[in-house]
């Protein structure tokens, strides 16, 4: 399934100065930056009739030119797999993904996923990148999780987590007795050892969590983390670094 998009719009002069890309965005407000800037680098969002780069600087009074092709993902194929639905409306769906359950297609999951489901849900979400899904959680991780079901919906919801005006909190429960409030800020690469694994790393791309104490348990505590960023199994990588890893995760615990 493929939609074409026409579309033109002028610049107005309060954006003299900015980033062709930031202004598109500021035009085009259905779209993602990402797709716009993947628009302009193949010539289907034009300045005046011609090409440009996404980071050229506008004088504003420009005319902005969209002729493009929304092509569906094609290769990943719906299936009849079960969603626990907590919302649902014309721009977001609201699901609770159930530990076990892969996000999207992947190496050694290429199927039975939620992007699989969601396909088969709502066979119009094709036209959207990654199926809707601007976020993501671990493979043996449950919670709620807001997926985008149009173009104005998905572009918001990216912008939102880029700005981090969205905040995502999540809980845990982790061996030994953690003290009541903390921050771990500690950069996070690919381990060298084992390449299916994360690591504390110097030289790794930053990574900060914040977590405070909920209940201690025999042995163990319950606690509530927030992040700054969103690196592979940052929580997970983090809770071990300090001494505490979670209960019950096979890799790190």
């Amino acid at each position: 399934m493929s939609k074409q998009v026409s579309l033109t719009q002028q610049i107005p002069e309060k954006s003299a100065g900015l980033r062709l890309d930031q202004a598109a965005a500021e035009l085009f407000t259905d779209y993602s930056r990402g797709r716009l800037q993947q628009w302009i680098k193949q010539g289907e969002l034009t300045v005046d009739g011609q090409r440009a780069k996404p980071s050229s600087r506008v004088l504003g009074g420009e005319t902005l030119r969209i002729e493009a092709e929304l092509i569906a993902e094609g290769e990943v194929v719906p299936q009849d797999i079960p969603l626990d639905i907590i919302f649902e409306d014309e721009h977001l769906l609201v699901l609770n993904k159930p530990a076990g359950l892969v996000v999207h297609p992947a190496a050694g999951n290429w199927d039975g996923t939620l992007q699989n489901a969601l396909l088969n849900h709502d066979a119009g979400l094709d036209t959207l990148p990654r199926s809707g899904i601007v976020h993501r959680l671990d493979k043996e991780t449950s919670g709620v999780m807001v997926v985008a079901r149009s173009l104005k919906a998905h572009a918001s919801l990216v912008n939102q987590l880029q700005t981090r005006s969205m905040t995502r909190v999540y809980e845990a429960v982790v061996k030994g007795e953690i003290p009541p409030a903390g921050t771990i800020d500690a950069a996070i690469d690919r381990n060298p050892r084992d390449r299916k694994k994360m690591a504390v790393l110097q030289g790794g791309k930053p990574a900060i969590s914040h977590y405070r104490l909920i209940q201690r348990l025999p042995g163990t505590s319950h606690v509530e983390v927030s992040l700054e960023s969103g690196r592979t199994h940052q929580i997970r990588v983090h809770m071990t670094h300090i001494g505490y890893p979670i209960v019950g995760d096979p890799l790190y615990g």
